[in-house]
């Protein structure tokens, strides 16, 4: 039986860092694992997901779920990682749904939702799917509060408005983590 477990929050809560241990974890107890990535998101090394602590593992990178469903499929694998996976395409919940009868367990870290408070991807049907859900949060970079649930986008310094695109890969330069107190509409 098949088990789905989804990591979301804003940016900078530790969302990465969390798949990364999981599928640690799963290497451990000796299973075989497959960690993807969006080719889109390219903030770190090639080959790899890593975590804004540094801590890493070796990732497929891929431009589509087909590519994923692809992999599993013809290599096989007990557990799966997909990280970032708001970038991927609209298929990404059927594709899932197939590698149930492939794997022991999928694990999908994401953001819920975009910069201007709206679903982000196939994210939230993907939390509707979950047999576990992860809701993290973050240290609000403007009060400190340690319940930041949104990412706020920044354009010198000040919030970006709401009509811009809804990707926009950045890290610190461009993004913080706030709370809803803190959060600006733009």
């Amino acid at each position: 039986m098949s088990r789905l477990e989804v990591i979301t929050g804003p940016m900078f809560s530790g969302k990465t860092e969390e798949l990364i241990r999981r599928l640690h974890r799963a290497e451990i107890a000796g299973r075989r694992i497959k960690l993807f990535r969006p080719a889109i998101d390219t903030r770190y090394e090639k080959g790899f997901v890593t975590a804004h602590s540094g801590n890493k593992l070796v990732a497929h990178e891929v431009s589509s779920s087909y590519e994923i469903w692809d992999l599993v499929t013809y290599e096989g694998a007990d557990v799966i990682g997909i990280d970032e996976a708001q970038f991927l395409d609209s298929e990404l919940e059927a594709y899932i749904k197939s590698m149930f009868f492939y794997v022991s367990k999928i694990i999908i870290s994401g953001l819920d939702k975009d910069f201007a408070t709206q679903n982000f991807g196939s994210m939230p049907r993907l939390m509707v799917l979950a047999d576990k859900l992860d809701k993290l949060t973050s240290v609000c970079n403007k009060c400190g509060a340690d319940d930041a649930s949104f990412t706020q986008r920044l354009v010198d310094g000040k919030p970006a408005a709401f009509d811009g695109p809804t990707i926009l890969v950045g890290g610190t330069e461009t993004y913080e983590a706030r709370c809803r107190d803190c959060f600006q509409a733009g």
